[in-house]
This record gives structure tokens, sequence and C-alpha cells, in this order.
């Protein structure tokens, strides 16, 4: 059974610009369409000629510079839109002209209102009609390959659009685009539209059906979806779904629901897959459009696994909980992300990454350890692991343990608290003590609950991983009454814990030794 080819026509430069807050100029449309090249895709709708000087410009330079796609410009069913777009392809190697108009009762009586169109709605409908045929013959004259849309396709008279889809094909357009302007369409209404023309309008054969969907509803990708099983061979949309209001169909998520589901649509596209996520990093810096995490296909956690019973089964089996591989999107490999949710398997499987080894009595003390931290933060990063086992393999047999600490500073002298666990004895240490600041408080009450008063070398903090919720590790060179030195380390995401900790630490080993 051979499997049909659906042209993927992309319209990121022209309707996908049209997001609300972005602009781009000629040379980054340009950067942008190589891309789109690279990717592969069918056709780069380059932007509206007539609208303004500058995507004139955009249009012919691209038109002039990129090999490989059939490139695009749009207009209105207006001569002298059709007349500036063919101006503006004139260098390309294979050029399309996309021209149409408004089909939907709404539409028809809003923006051909006045009698010169016609009197009555059904006046107004013959005229329009009338002026896309004569569009669709203009546009022949600058390229043998012209798309004709419908515009509001999914609101309009399905009696009517068949006579305007029949009208154009006769007239020459060679592409039939069945837009869901604003979204309003249902994935089985829209599929049985597609299917409806086909069927009903005597000529279809001779012309490829397409649909052009926004998400005003969140369906537009189902929407497009539909319309692919029910004929339709070209697809529309934009990298990461931009575009006019809550967007158009995003390519990506079209593309890869084709590929992953082949059994299902039996069709196959000419995009090269791994790509798509260079492609649409490239979109979302030069538009200063983030692609929000939960993207599908692109976005970050795409392919990240964090809740303890996902990442157990991914790693015993991928396709436990991933139906496609990252390096087909051209996504970085699929991570486990650390958190609180992330299970012993996670975090053995991250440590074995990073090179370390350990035991089973082991692992556990180090996930308690782990789990402290990852209460503490919303990710825990390679960076902490590695601070984190720093501290564990540092680790002698504690004398004292901290086990509480408490310390309160403000326009008053900081005052803090501590609880000390005695290695033999059942009772804690505690002591309550006032400093110059925070950090040397704690000191204070360590020194009264420990009885140990080392003198101080040196002492210094930094942040070993990024963010606002970055662990600290500091340091302390303490000498004994020997001048011996000793050095203890902790590590928390508060720094002042992290202080506490290196300075037990380090009282630890003057004790051991």
């Amino acid at each position: 059974m051979s499997t049909d080819i659906v042209k993927v026509f992309d319209t990121t430069l022209r309707d996908g610009e049209q997001a609300a807050g972005t602009r781009l100029g000629a040379r980054e449309k340009l950067e942008i369409a190589h891309q789109l090249a690279k990717l592969g895709v069918d056709i780069i709708e380059a932007g509206f000629p007539i609208s303004s000087p500058e995507d004139f410009q955009a249009v012919e330079l691209i038109a002039k510079e990129i090999q490989g796609p059939t490139i695009c410009g749009l207009t209105r069913a207006v001569i002298k839109d059709i007349e500036c777009a063919g101006e503006a392809l004139a260098k390309a190697k294979s050029s399309r002209i996309h021209t149409g108009l408004g089909v939907s009762d709404i539409h028809i009586a809003g923006k051909f209102g006045d009698e010169k169109y016609g009197k009555t709605l059904e006046a107004k409908k013959d005229k329009t009609i009338e002026m896309g045929v004569n569009a669709v013959k203009c546009a022949l004259q600058y390229t043998d390959d012209v798309e004709f849309y419908c515009e509001d396709s999914g609101r309009a008279d399905k009696e009517y659009l068949c006579r305007m889809v029949k009208a154009v094909i006769e007239a020459g357009a060679t592409t039939i685009n069945i837009p869901d302007t604003t979204g309003y369409a249902i994935p089985e209404q829209f599929g049985n539209l597609i299917a409806g023309l086909i069927a009903n309008v005597p000529n279809s054969n001779k012309a490829i059906f397409s649909m052009h969907c926004h998400d005003d509803l969140g369906m537009s990708v189902a929407n497009s979806l539909a319309g692919v099983k029910n004929g339709a061979r070209q697809i529309e949309g934009t990298i990461n779904g931009i575009g006019e209001r809550a967007g158009n169909a995003s390519l990506e998520e079209i593309v890869m629901a084709i590929r992953t589901r082949k059994d299902f649509f039996n069709v196959e596209t000419n995009i090269n897959t791994k790509e798509f996520y260079r492609t649409s990093r490239m979109v979302a810096d030069l538009l200063g459009m983030p692609v929000p995490a939960n993207k599908a296909i692109v976005g970050a956690n795409a392919f990240a696994h964090s809740s303890g019973i996902h990442v157990d089964g991914f790693l015993k089996e991928r396709e436990t909980y991933e139906i496609m591989l990252p390096e087909d999107v051209g996504s970085p490999k699929s991570a486990v992300v650390l958190t609180a949710r992330t299970g012993r398997h996670g975090l053995k499987h991250r440590l074995e990454e990073l090179g370390f080894t350990f035991t089973a009595d082991e692992l556990e003390q180090v996930y308690q350890k782990f789990l402290v931290i990852a209460d503490k933060k919303s990710e825990v990063f390679d960076e902490d692991l590695v601070a984190l086992m720093s501290d564990e393999i540092r680790t002698i047999e504690h004398h004292f343990t901290l086990e509480y600490l408490k310390v309160i500073c403000g326009t008053e002298a900081p005052k803090a608290s501590v609880k000390i666990k005695v290695a033999g004895q059942e009772n804690f240490a505690t002591a309550d003590a006032g400093g110059d600041g925070p950090v040397d408080a704690a000191y204070e009450a360590i020194r009264d609950a420990t009885g140990k008063s080392p003198k101080i070398e040196s002492y210094s903090i930094k942040a070993v991983t990024s963010g606002k919720d970055a662990m600290g590790e500091a340091t302390v060179k303490i000498l004994d009454g020997e001048n011996r030195r000793f050095t203890g380390k902790g590590i928390s995401t508060d720094i002042i814990e992290a202080s506490a900790k290196a300075y037990v630490d380090a009282i630890n080993r003057m004790v051991a030794k």
C-alpha cells in the first residue's frame, strides 16, 4: 500500500510574525528561512508583500537566496496585491502566490457590505466568487502555482463554499486552503468538512486540499490531523505554534504525530525532524517568545522524567514512558529531573552517571541527605549531587552531630541556639549565644555546646550551584592548641547552616585526630 506525502507549508514568517509584540526584520526572516530550508519544509510563506516596504524586501530577499522550498507570498483577492507579490517573488526558483478572501456569511457581510458588491447576501456571494476567479487568473500571470484561501471556512455555508472551491479550481488554483481562521471548528466537524469538499466538488481531484487552523479553542493540531485523515495533503502552521491571538497549529506537533502514528495516518512528510529543536530555539530567540517548558516535542520538559514511578519505569525500559526519541527531533537526551519525588532508582542512576559508587546502605544514607536538599529546591542539579557526595565522602565518625540550629538576627545583636548530639550520650548538649553576626553567633553556641574552642584561621563561603536556591559550600580552617590545622566543609541551601556544619565538621576532625 503506497504512502501519500503530506506537504508542509510554514507560515512562521507571515502569520507567526503577526503574534502580538513580535517583529522581524528582513535579515532575521532570511536567517529563519535558511533554517526552515534545512528543516525541509515544502513551502515557506515569506510574508505579505504589499503590507509594508520591509515585508516586500523580506519576501524579495528570501525568494532570491533560498533554494529548495517553494517561496510564497500572501495577497488579498486584489489585483494590486497580486502584482506586488509577483514582483517580490520574481527571482524565486520556485514561487507560489497565496490569494483569497473571506467566505463565511460573517466575513462577506462585514468586508463586502458596500452595495458595489451587491445589494443582497446572495448577490455578494456571486460577486466574491467572481473576485476569487479573477484573483487566481491574475496570479497565474506570475506563477503556475496558485493557492486560494477560503477564509473562515469553519463557519461558512457549505453549498457556497463548494461553489467557490469549484470555481477557483476551474480558474487554475492548484491548492485549496480551508482555514479555520477563528479556531471555531471541532476535529470531527472539520474532518467531515474536508471529506465533504473532496467528495462534492466535481473537480476536487485537480487540486491539493490544505488546512490553516488557529488555536483559539486549543484544537488547531487536532483539526489539522483530522483534515489529513480525511484527504487533505497539505498542512499549514508555524514553529512553536506562534501566531495571531492563541496562535497557529504547531508544525512540530502535527509532523511528529504523523510520524509517530504512521499506523493510523498512513502518510509521510519530507521534514528532517532532527532540525525541529534547533529551529524552535531560533524562532523563540529571534521573536522573543520563550518556549513553555511543557510544550510538546520541543519544550524543556518534553523528554524529562521526575516522579519515582516514571523514572523507575523509564530507566528499566524507555518505551514505558516515551513514544519518541529525543534525538528524533534534535533535542538533548532524555533527562531524569531530580526532585523530592524522584526516588532511589533515579538518584542511583544519576550518581552512577557522575562516577560515584556505593553500597546499598551508603545509598540509603545519601538518599536521606538528598531528600533534605530536594525539599528545599525545586530541582537538584548535578553540581548539588557532587557537593553532596563530596560532603558525604569527607564524613568521618561523628563525635558531635548538629541536630538543631536557630539563628535570629535583625536590628539587635544576632542570637543563636544549637542542639548537639554527642556520641555515647543520651542527652543533647544545648547552648545559646550571641555574636557579631549570625555565623559568629552560631559558632559561639557550638563552642559552648561542644566545649571546644579552636582558633578559626580562615572561613569562606561559595555557591556551588546556580539560581536563587543554590547550594552554598562553607569551608572553615581551625587550629588546635598545638597549631595543627583541620579543615571542615558543610553544604546547604542555607549559608548559615552550611557554615555551622563546616565548623562542626572541623571540630570532629580535630577530636578524631
